[in-house]
Formats: structure tokens, sequence, C-alpha cells
């Protein structure tokens, strides 16, 4: 029996994850010149093996390294400055992003969720402090 065939047997979702690593990218074009990167993965499988000065290249290559004239004409631009030292898996996740793969999104944490209520409650506080200044006290 095929090693495929045994681990798809003991792990279900083995087949289904090979064939989505097996899909095809379409390639994005560079703004001024049309031309697509050298290295640009055909594959979710390509994608996912880029190192990390690969990716750099990239960001490069697609003016989202350095901001310039070109850098916002992109369909889904990197708004962040660029971080050669930023993690593997952050430059991935902005690219992936930058060309349209799903789930790249930016993550949302539990405390900036926090920050986000500490902040509206201040305002709400701020505005009945100022209310009550206003109308005295009513």
């Amino acid at each position: 029996m095929p090693l495929t065939k045994r681990i798809s047997q003991a792990h279900p979702d083995f087949t289904t994850k090979l064939s989505k690593m097996a899909l095809p990218l379409r390639p994005l074009v560079r703004i001024n010149h049309g031309d697509p990167h050298p290295l640009f993965p055909q594959t979710y499988l390509h994608f996912w093996l880029l190192t990390s000065s690969q990716l750099d290249d990239f960001a490069s290559f697609y003016h989202q390294r350095t901001p310039c004239e070109f850098s916002s004409w992109y369909p889904c631009p990197v708004f962040e400055s660029w971080d050669k030292n930023a993690g593997v898996e952050e430059k991935r996740r902005r690219i992936g992003r930058f060309i349209g793969l799903r789930g790249c999104e930016s993550p949302v944490s539990e405390r900036m969720i926090q920050d986000e209520a500490r902040r509206a409650r201040w305002r709400e506080e701020e505005e009945e402090l100022m209310f009550r200044r206003k109308f005295g006290g009513c």
C-alpha cells in the first residue's frame, strides 16, 4: 500500500491538506513593469516554503519594502512598514495577505481587545464628566 494511502487512512485530513497544498497560485504582476516575481510560488506549498530573505525580496520587488509612488496601487498593499528583522511567520502573513491568500489577516489578540474596551470606557467617562460640568451635575 502506498505511503500516502496509509497516512490518509490514519489521518483523514491528510488528503484534504495535501490537495490544498497542491492548489495553484496565479502570479501577481509588478505595477510598473507587468512582470511577476521570478520566484513567485506556483502552489500553496511553494508559498509556505518561502524563506525570510525570499519574502524580503518579494516585498522589495512589489514596492512594499520601501514605500514609493507604486506601493498603494496594489489590491492589498502592506500598510505597516516592512520590518526585515520580523519573523518569517509575520513576513509570510503579510505577503500572503498582499497576494490575496485567505487566512493571512492580522491576528487580533486578547490584549488588543482589552485595550480597545479600556479606551472606550475612558471615552465614555470623559464624555459623562464633560456633560456633568456643562449641565451642572444633572
